[in-house]
């Protein structure tokens, strides 16, 4: 019976040895997978461009050139873009987070006729592509009265357009960013609001002085997703700016794309220095990114 047991224990352990291996290996597997592109993009944005189009390909350059960063950034006006795209994304990034924050505390803590039947109705839009409200939004932006020469009832100018307040403020309310919040402040103990309570505190000093202080991970999850949602969209701002100076990082990178020609090494150069503060953000706050998704029930 004990070689039996001892050959049991043997067998089992060299089949956990065998799972661990396999998975080891589709991990590597799925990182290069991942890697993969950025590699490529980087040798390609050293290179000239008979080089990049070589058959077979040409992995490594015969000369490095990083002196393709230096004329990517100044063949545009990239500082301007990358002010533009930053103000954009951090102002849309602190609304988010006010306005989900609020409206996640009623949704999850308060109790008042409707609720439910409001929160399906945000559910709802999760639904609706933006294409579909693409247009609506723009004929608002356009018509917004006070606003870009446009008069008490909204004409006679460009409204919103090509504007920071057409980058943001139509941004600002988030279905997904309100549904996030919900479900992390549900799970948060109801004892320490009815204490609160108790002390004579208002309902907004328990969502400022009690449930702010412990939604780091929550609040952390959504501004990274908010700041890389709103820093990588190209779609709505390519529609409502014109001027090169309301021009947002990735309507710059449009610059290489020529009628018949594209500066594919000086393309993959910007598109790298435009990836760095998204890869910057989700380092540093990539802990509490993982934790939020857990804590919030989003997980698998």
């Amino acid at each position: 019976m004990a070689v039996t047991a001892r050959a049991t224990t043997t067998s089992a352990t060299t089949r956990r040895q065998v799972q661990l291996v396999v998975l080891y290996l589709v991990l590597i597997l799925m990182t290069l997978v991942s890697v993969f592109p950025f590699v490529w993009a980087f040798l390609t944005s050293v290179k000239v461009n008979a080089e990049a189009f070589t058959s077979p390909p040409q992995w490594l350059p015969s000369v490095w050139h990083f002196d393709n960063y230096v004329q990517a950034m100044e063949a545009e006006n990239f500082s301007r873009f990358f002010f533009n795209s930053f103000v954009v994304s951090s102002v849309v990034c602190a609304a988010q987070l006010i306005l989900a924050s609020t409206a996640g505390y009623a949704f999850a803590r308060l109790d008042f006729k409707g609720n439910n039947v409001l929160f399906a109705l945000v559910l709802a839009t999760l639904m609706v592509p933006f294409q579909v409200t693409m247009l609506p939004l723009f004929i608002m932006s356009k018509d917004w009265p006070l606003l870009g020469g446009n008069n008490i009832f909204g004409y006679g100018g460009t409204g919103m357009l090509d504007s920071y307040w057409g980058l943001t403020v139509p941004m600002f309310a988030t279905a997904f960013g309100t549904f996030l919040l919900r479900q992390f402040f549900q799970g948060l103990p109801s004892e320490l609001e009815d204490a609160a309570r108790m002390d004579g505190c208002s309902e907004f000093g328990i969502y400022w002085q009690i449930i702010l202080p412990l939604s780091g991970p929550a609040m952390a999850t959504l501004g990274i997703i908010s700041f890389q949602n709103v820093w990588n969209d190209y779609v709505w701002p390519f529609l409502i700016v014109k001027s090169d100076a309301m021009k947002t990082v990735q309507i710059g990178l449009a610059a290489f794309q020529r009628e018949n020609s594209t500066e594919w090494t000086l393309l993959m150069a910007a598109i790298l220095v435009a990836t760095v503060p998204i890869v910057i953000i989700f380092i540093f706050g990539q802990r509490y990114f993982t934790q939020g998704i857990a804590l919030t029930g989003l997980k698998g």
